[in-house]
């Protein structure tokens, strides 16, 4: 393994690690022992080589595809994200339940699923947002409009539904 590939690897690493919010040290108390935080580590700094299998194992213990956490063919690494999907759940209070209701039913079961109960905001993903179109009988781009326009999402989403659409 390149000693490049081996450090975008190990940010790809370390970017699902804190996605989670974990520190190194969490992954050690959360695998119970089985990843310690200075292999983790090592892995994400670039130092040490990870096998196919051990990889496997680490994407299986943090949930994801193992191809995620496989460095892009972008030059120079992966690609700028698309912006986050970020509801505002106090402002989506203030929408009339006829509109919103649909809505407020799902961020409900995903803050229930997450054990999530800031009240404030919720961050969403592309599925999410797809499934919400289904729902609402509208394409993912034209439900991002109505709800930009009830202030329950940023604008900035826009830039995250085209990412998704090209």
């Amino acid at each position: 393994m390149s000693s490049e590939y081996a450090k975008q690897l190990g940010a790809k690493l370390r970017a699902i690690r804190t996605q989670q919010g974990l520190s190194l040290h969490g992954v050690e108390e959360k695998s119970q022992g089985r990843w310690k935080a200075v292999v983790v580590g090592s892995y994400e700094r670039g130092d040490r080589a990870v096998t196919v299998q051990r990889l496997a194992e680490l994407a299986d213990f943090y949930g994801v595809p193992v191809q995620e956490l496989l460095p892009g063919t972008t030059p120079g690494g992966a690609a700028e994200p698309p912006p986050k999907l970020v509801l505002d759940l106090e402002r989506l209070a203030h929408v009339p339940a006829e509109k919103a209701g649909p809505l407020q039913r799902y961020a409900a079961t995903i803050q229930s699923q997450r054990g999530d109960y800031n009240g404030k905001v919720l961050s969403i993903r592309q599925d999410d947002l797809r499934t919400l179109a289904v729902i609402y009988d509208q394409s993912p781009s034209v439900l991002t409009e109505q709800l930009i326009s009830w202030g329950v999402l940023d604008a900035d989403a826009r830039r995250a539904v085209a990412h998704e659409e090209n």
